[in-house]
């Protein structure tokens, strides 16, 4: 049994809440039930009724081709095997992948025309913070609160494609974070703030 893909709580260092703090939560949970996960409007009016995506997970060689959304609804089965092939390969372990991610690779997939051929090949998907940590101490430039850690964040190529045009298709989506790492030939991908790196 999946636990909400979207819970939205209070933090206990927060202001206590008052009459604005409750309606502005109950307006974001009701909106969160009936729109899912943000598509931009250019996108989610040339897509199909079904969210498909296929991955291979450059680490371990594993492929996966997957419908994750149909009759406006997650499928939990096919979020499990996401989770399951974007794990931490160092470690075996699982963490939820957020839906957005997905979404925006989805939207990316549509705005590229990706067909079955070209899957989103997997460099790092989830990092736990045992294995976020090490490759810290290796690399300044991985982010200490890495959206990695937190299921919100991947490193794909996509071999046919130049990885300039990967960044471009992500970058005019304008859905989260992108880094473009052109000498290891992959891009990142958050669901954090728009930024660009």
């Amino acid at each position: 049994m999946h636990k909400n893909l979207l819970t939205i709580c209070p933090d206990s260092n927060s202001k206590p809440f008052n009459r604005r703090s409750f309606l502005k939560i109950s307006t974001l949970t009701v909106s969160a039930c009936i729109f899912p996960l943000f598509i931009p409007e250019r996108v989610s009016a040339k897509i199909s009724p079904n969210r498909h995506l296929h991955f291979i997970n450059s680490n371990t060689g594993e492929n996966l081709d997957v419908t994750y959304w149909t009759k406006n609804r997650y499928i939990p089965e096919a979020l499990e095997d996401i989770d399951y092939i974007l794990r931490d390969y160092r470690t075996d372990e699982i963490k939820k992948i957020h839906p957005q991610l997905l979404n925006y690779l989805y939207a990316i997939s549509t705005s590229l025309k990706l067909s079955g051929r070209n899957p989103f090949h997997i460099i790092s998907g989830y990092r736990s913070p045992k294995t976020n940590a090490k490759l810290r101490r290796k690399n300044k430039g991985v982010a200490r609160n890495s959206y990695h850690v937190k299921g919100k964040a991947i490193d794909i190529r996509l071999p046919r494609y130049r990885t300039s045009a990967l960044r471009k298709a992500a970058m005019r989506l304008r859905m989260g974070g992108v880094g473009y790492y052109p000498k290891s030939r992959f891009i990142h991908i958050d669901t954090g703030k728009v930024r660009f790196w």
